[in-house]
């Protein structure tokens, strides 16, 4: 039964939870894996940049990757044992892209490379997001968005509130529920953290009404000394998302085009607070991650702490093997998860669940045509026009789809979840707004381009008018 009386967003969808497979296995540690493949790519923004080469050895925890830009952050060894290749490596995208693989040694007792408490209280708030950079932390909740870049609000915008998102509204997912149960300790520490790095005045702990048991663990142990309010928000699609979550606990609206500091809110996934806690305590950056392993198709579901790199096939070996009816593997929830190909792909820095899904619900469906029922409407919770949207995704008219605000679109898969005719319209969406985002590439590039050729004739007429006119006064008086 939801707690309807609990503060919420308006639209979304209610899909089955079937948070029971996991939600009460506590957080079991998987051994390490015999090599591990670790992306370059694995956040928002610009990929890292290795500082280390085949034949290497690495300690567990030592820097392998450094940021390549601002909008990105530095990779560091979940494993000690040798650097085996530098080259492209399959990645749950699809793509192959550049990894960093090192195989384990099995010798090792595995300790950090450098186990050291960061002293916050005695740093600055720059010093603290400068530490949180070095430390590799992005958003864990899926987006893997750099944390650093959310505590480095723009000129003339400030942070009053500090949002710790632990909804976790996709289904089957429990690891954010599990790290609220397990980490309390961890968890405060990084609020204490990342408050001052924000100068933020009120923290709020939003977290779904199917997670009372953790928000009331939470609330008895929160200290006298930190402004905390733990709020249990209505069980609802898509909860999570930080645009959905600010409606709810402040109701103030993110508009189109802005972003939640623009609304003085700055929202961090839970398990990225909880990680960054334990960086200041014990000096250990992000090369692990808590993930629930789910679904029907796996034979013994968990929540396993799993260092980052650790190939697929490790995880389903150490959780009984798949069940032959296993039919599709997500890395993610069934809302937004990404379908894998091949089982020597790595767990990710974003990689919040493992789902297994059967015969059951992997179900083909036969597409009809759209019947203007508008529940996509009422479904969206950012209030555009899905149907509209798909008929333009189909003809491929997408130019067209911007008036509509496609770009607005969080792909959250609620106006596909309750279409009757079952049209795949977050898929279209997808590919609308790649195709969108290329073009816009290739504009820029090609305005960028033609700046440059601008500038250069711009310079060179310049510089010949200049000589001309040095000529016109050295020039000897004629004759009369």
């Amino acid at each position: 039964m939801f707690g309807l009386g609990n503060p919420t967003f308006k639209h979304g969808i209610h899909p089955g939870e079937f948070k029971e497979l996991t939600r009460e296995a506590a957080i079991e540690r998987i051994p390490f894996s015999r090599k591990v493949v670790l992306p370059l790519s694995q956040h928002l923004g610009a990929p890292s940049k290795p500082v280390v080469k085949t034949g290497d050895r690495v300690r567990r925890g030592q820097l392998i990757a450094e940021a390549g830009g601002f909008v990105s952050v530095p990779l560091h060894a979940s494993v000690t044992g040798r650097v085996t290749a530098v080259g492209l490596r399959h990645h749950p995208s699809g793509q192959l892209v550049d990894a960093i693989e090192i195989e384990t040694d099995v010798t090792s007792p595995q300790s950090l490379a450098g186990e050291e408490t960061l002293d916050w209280q005695a740093m600055s708030p720059q010093e603290i997001v400068a530490a949180v950079q070095r430390g590799g932390f992005v958003g864990l909740g899926g987006a893997a968005f750099p944390t650093h870049v959310k505590l480095s609000p723009p000129e003339g915008k400030k942070a009053r509130f500090f949002m710790v998102n632990a909804a976790e509204c996709e289904p089957y997912l429990n690891s954010d529920f599990r790290i609220l149960l397990e980490r309390t300790d961890h968890i405060l520490l990084g609020i204490r953290i990342l408050m001052k790095a924000l100068g933020a005045e009120k923290v709020y702990i939003g977290t779904e009404d199917n997670k009372v048991d953790a928000a009331e663990h939470l609330k008895r142990a929160l200290p006298p000394d930190l402004p905390i309010e733990v709020l249990v928000l209505q069980t609802k699609y898509p909860q999570g998302a930080e645009k959905m979550l600010i409606d709810a606990v402040l109701h103030r609206e993110v508009p189109s085009g802005k972003l939640p500091i623009d609304q003085e809110v700055v929202v961090q996934n839970v398990g990225t607070v909880a990680g960054v806690g334990e960086w200041f305590q014990w000096g250990q950056p992000l090369i692990e991650r808590v993930v629930t392993v789910t679904g029907p198709g796996i034979r013994e579901p968990k929540n396993l702490m799993v260092p980052l790199g650790t190939p697929l096939s490790d995880v389903i070996e150490f959780c009984g093997g798949m069940s032959d009816d296993t039919r599709q593997v997500l890395f993610g929830g069934p809302m937004m998860g990404t379908a894998q190909r091949f089982l020597d792909v790595p767990v990710m820095k974003g990689t919040s669940g493992i789902l297994f899904l059967t015969d059951r619900e992997v179900v083909p469906r036969e597409e009809y045509p759209c019947i203007k029922c508008l529940r996509c409407v009422d479904a969206c919770p950012v209030y555009l026009n899905p149907s509209r949207l798909g008929s333009l995704a189909k003809a491929r008219l997408y130019e067209d789809m911007l008036p509509y605000h496609i770009m607005d679109c969080m792909e959250c898969g609620s106006c596909s979840y309750v279409c009757p005719s079952n049209i795949p319209l977050v898929q279209r969406f997808r590919v609308a707004k790649g195709l969108l985002r290329e073009q816009q590439i290739r504009e820029k590039k090609a305005a960028d381009e033609k700046a440059a050729r601008d500038r250069i004739v711009a310079e060179r007429q310049a510089r010949d008018e200049a000589i001309a006119a040095r000529a016109s006064v050295t020039e000897p008086a004629s004759a009369s």
